[in-house]
This record gives structure tokens, C-alpha cells and sequence, in this order.
């Protein structure tokens, strides 16, 4: 599978992790058919953000609500690893809720050359999916 982003919503992510250093930043992102046409910041509310992310529950259901009242689909969730490679931990693994919803991890390991890779986790199985810029 693929998921399409927009340069300017690479970007976007990008700068929410770097701004967000050193806790993990989180969002949502939404759109049609794997292509994201908008990205929601989110709050990390994590007691031990600087190694988990959660997402604050009221910004997730205003975003989703939104997200459904648009006729979008929840297309991936993401966050950033301040200090670590881009790869699902056994904490991401583990917290994956959303099985059709593709897993975006922006590393800070390197802060001049961020990285960032698309995952699908379903049932704690991890596959990378192709990420297209346009």
C-alpha cells in the first residue's frame, strides 16, 4: 500500500516534531484513497512524553468528527521519536487501535536529516508501506 502526502504536509509534520523536542509530538491525519488532504496537531498529554505520546481524547474526537462530517477517512496517525529510529515500538505495537489507519514516525535520531517512514500495524504485525510526495 502507498500513502500520499503533499510536500507542504511532510513539512508540516516535520516541523511539529522538531518544534515539539524533546517529547514526542502526535496527529492525526485525514483524506481520501491514501491521499492526506489535512493534518491535525495534536497535544501529547503522556505522563513520560518524552518516550510515549497520547493524543489528548478531546482533540482526537473533535478531529474525528470532523474528519467524518467531511466524508475524509482517518488515513494515518503520527508522531515523532526525539531520540530513536523511525520503527514501531513495542509500546506503538501494542497501542495500535486503529488497524486501518497507517502508523507516520518522523525520527529526530539525526535533527539535521529527519526520517520519516509509514507503517501499517494490525494485530501487533508490522509491514512499511511506500510513502509518494507530490
Amino acid at each position: 500500500m502507498t500513502i500520499e502526502l503533499a510536500k507542504d504536509h511532510l513539512d508540516e509534520i516535520i516541523s511539529h516534531a522538531q518544534e515539539s523536542y524533546p517529547i514526542e509530538c502526535c496527529g492525526l491525519m485525514a483524506g481520501r484513497n491514501g491521499r492526506v488532504e489535512r493534518v491535525y496537531r495534536g497535544r501529547n498529554i503522556d505522563p513520560h512524553p518524552s518516550i510515549r505520546y497520547r493524543m489528548d481524547d478531546l482533540q482526537v474526537l473533535q478531529a474525528l468528527r470532523e474528519i467524518e462530517d467531511q466524508g475524509r477517512d482517518l488515513v494515518a496517525i503520527y508522531h515523532s521519536h526525539p531520540h530513536s529510529v523511525a520503527l514501531p515500538s513495542a509500546t506503538d505495537r501494542a497501542q495500535a487501535f486503529y488497524p486501518d489507519a497507517r502508523h507516520v514516525i518522523v525520527s529526530l535520531q539525526d535533527r539535521e536529516a529527519p526520517v520519516v517512514r509509514v507503517f501499517r500495524i494490525v494485530d501487533g504485525r508490522v509491514s512499511e508501506e511506500r510513502v509518494v510526495i507530490r
